[in-house]
């Protein structure tokens, strides 16, 4: 298996460096290394918070689209419209730092995530609202303290006044998914 797997990082290299990219990091993305030339310039935690953040906000954004097709309350929808705004703002702005740091982003959820936007893909009406508030309020609390934590704790200065600048609003993000929370559970299942 070592055999077999070294050859398929041997294979990854020489396409990447065939193709003028960096060897390691699809080596790194397909066995989930993190290694320094995925990180860039930042530290270990500083790249973990980076690579969780964005996949966080991709969420958010698909999550958020979702909502606004598939909401049944205005809640719902207008939540989902606000996910999409503000996550992709923030996302933007993230690509950027880590761009200028060096480091590879992540382009795919994390499986957690797929499996959230898979569980509401299947749900309709009633049911669907009350799982995506309950999915948001979920994530917004892990987000919160994620961000707090970067915000006290970061390396890299422009990390640290990245997770400082956006932590108002998820906590605001936070407010407004408790709210759609109670909101779409004070409905009954037929959404009357």
């Amino acid at each position: 298996m070592k055999l077999h797997k070294q050859a398929i990082i041997t294979a990854i290299a020489a396409l990447a460096i065939a193709l003028g990219g960096p060897a390691t990091t699809g080596a790194a993305e397909l066995f989930g290394s993190n290694d320094k030339a995925q990180r860039g310039q930042l530290a270990e935690k500083d790249y973990k918070f980076v690579k969780d953040a964005s996949r966080g906000g991709m969420s958010e954004v698909e999550l958020g689209n979702l909502a606004k097709q598939k909401g049944t309350s205005d809640s719902v929808r207008n939540f989902g419209e606000r996910m999409v705004r503000d996550h992709t703002k923030a996302n933007d702005e993230l690509k950027q730092i880590a761009s200028k740091k060096g480091a590879t982003l992540p382009t795919e959820l994390a499986r957690n995530e797929r499996s959230t936007m898979d569980k509401l893909q299947k749900a309709n009406g009633a049911a669907f609202d009350r799982e995506y508030a309950d999915a948001m309020v979920k994530d917004h609390r892990t987000d919160v303290k994620e961000f707090q934590t970067a915000a006290n704790d970061a390396n890299d200065s422009e990390i640290k006044s990245f997770a400082q600048k956006t932590l108002p609003t998820l906590q605001e993000h936070l407010r407004m998914a408790e709210e759609m929370q109670r909101n779409v559970r004070n409905v009954s299942p037929t959404g009357r």
